[in-house]
């Protein structure tokens, strides 16, 4: 029976490991920061929708409110949901790369990923300048 390869939890947010050692870390890191401003541009189109929700609701029948409450609710959902998604991965994007420094020499975002613990999330790196090895949390 062949073991099967876990699969990333999102296509488009690798795990750090996953990530820097197939794009490297600024590629990884500008794909996490890309991802979060799609999610509040959501938001921000959610925004507007919601208005454009209100601005319609006094008029119209019984059936035509009660449409309107419903997409009211849909796009408050999506709405939150993209505006917590877009803090969660711009906050985790910022807290790595405040982490990417070499404690040794001081190079920024230079170094290869030597081992993950994907229990609590850590990643073991090694520098490429020195060889300096610290643990980045995530």
């Amino acid at each position: 029976m062949a073991t099967m390869k876990p699969r990333p939890r999102n296509l488009l947010n690798q795990r750090l490991a996953d990530g820097v050692r197939r794009h490297g870390f600024r590629k990884w890191y500008e794909r996490e920061l890309l991802s979060s401003h799609a999610h509040m541009l959501l938001a921000l189109l959610c925004t507007i929708a919601l208005m454009g929700i209100l601005e319609a609701f006094p008029g119209g029948s019984l059936g035509d409110k009660l449409l309107d409450v419903v997409l009211f609710i849909v796009s408050a959902g999506i709405g939150l949901w993209a505006l917590r998604r877009y803090l969660y991965l711009l906050m985790h994007a910022e807290e790595v790369a405040n982490q990417a420094n070499c404690p040794q020499c001081g190079t920024y975002a230079r170094f290869e990923v030597v081992n993950e613990d994907r229990r609590n999330g850590d990643t073991g790196v090694r520098c490429r300048q020195c060889a300096q090895e610290w643990t980045i949390e995530s």
